[in-house]
């Protein structure tokens, strides 16, 4: 069973996709992974946390692009 909380095979396996991503689709991931956080945030802190991380694999990728 898988923990509920971020580990290393997930931040590789988001990197890995958001590079596959266009610059629409990094954004509606970032907005859902927040909506999700938001969500979590007053009952389930470790989900809460992994949708943050989520949110901010996909932003790094974002940066990365040219604008």
């Amino acid at each position: 069973m898988r923990p509920a909380y971020t580990i290393q095979s997930d931040w590789s396996k988001w990197e890995d996709h958001a590079k596959t991503c266009d610059v629409d689709a990094l954004r509606h991931v970032i907005n859902d992974c927040w909506t999700a956080a938001i969500a979590m945030r007053s009952h389930n802190k470790e989900k809460e946390g992994f949708y943050m991380d989520q949110a901010y694999t996909y932003s790094d990728e974002l940066r990365r692009r040219p604008d």
